[in-house]
């Protein structure tokens, strides 16, 4: 396995994870900071007030997204498990 491959390997690795992940965090952060805006406007103080609706926002975004998601992760692990075998022989 040349370093070449390594690097390919991780980069693709990284922007899986990116792909994957992305969406969740992106839209956790636009949650969290509109309730952090409401909650400074209406100087409501509640520290939990930001859990429930990041966990709605996460749980409906893997709910309509969440195949193509597992779909990308298995297409990487694929491709990984494929490469593994060609440089085992």
């Amino acid at each position: 396995m040349t370093e070449n491959m390594v690097m390919s390997v991780v980069k693709e690795a990284l922007f899986t994870g990116m792909l994957v992940g992305g969406p969740i965090l992106i839209l956790s952060l636009v949650v969290g900071l509109l309730v952090s805006i409401f909650q400074a406007t209406t100087q409501i103080q509640e520290q939990t007030l930001t859990f429930v609706p990041k966990l709605i926002i996460i749980a409906i975004t893997l709910i309509v997204g969440g195949s193509w998601m597992l779909n990308e992760i298995v297409k990487f692990t694929t491709k990984i498990m494929n490469m593994i075998a060609v440089i085992k022989g």
